[in-house]
């Protein structure tokens, strides 16, 4: 799907769809929006999914955005989640709306396609999610990992929830995500 709004296109494709070029420009857009510091596990970790590519009218991409299913459970039951994965605006590029944009195309896939939505923000990515309501998880955060449930405190606090999809979720009881090489979330 592909939507312009001058002077920037919006296209939303799965990484099965993206050639070779433009899985390098988004991983170069990664590398230059978190000043080098985005590791090959934190490419990995947003690929597998729906992207929501920014280009603007000279067809630089400027802002992505991922999508990926994760399996988190949730009292006795496990979850299809949406986990929102690298979200970046490059900086000649920011504070003009495009990461809200990116969001609003991610949330559309989650909330058509998903039990709920879910995503670990930066200090710096914190305030677009909470303008766009998504909260901050209040209760406790973990992975199963090979050795069994381990927490992930440092997690907690940063982790945010779609609002839209959360009565169902009750921070009395934990999330527990799938593991996975990396950081978990």
């Amino acid at each position: 799907m592909t939507t312009t709004a001058s002077p920037y296109a919006v296209r939303t494709a799965h990484t099965a769809d993206l050639t070779p070029a433009e899985l390098h420009a988004i991983r170069a857009l990664l590398d230059e929006a978190f000043d080098g510091d985005f590791s090959d596990e934190d490419f990995e970790h947003g690929l597998g999914g729906m992207h929501v590519l920014v280009q603007d009218d000279a067809g630089r991409l400027v802002a992505h955005g991922s999508v990926i299913m994760r399996r988190v459970r949730h009292r006795a039951r496990w979850l299809r989640v949406g986990y929102v994965e690298a979200v970046a605006v490059l900086p000649d590029a920011r504070r003009t709306g495009l990461g809200g944009r990116v969001m609003a195309e991610l949330e559309r896939v989650i909330d058509r396609a998903y039990d709920a939505g879910m995503l670990s923000a930066s200090d710096e990515g914190a305030a677009l999610y909470a303008a766009r309501g998504w909260q901050v998880w209040g209760g406790r955060v973990c992975g199963l990992g090979p050795e069994g449930v381990v927490r992930l405190a440092e997690e907690e606090g940063s982790t945010f929830v779609r609002a839209a999809l959360t009565p169902a979720l009750d921070p009395a009881f934990e999330l527990v995500f799938d593991w996975r090489d990396g950081d978990v979330l």
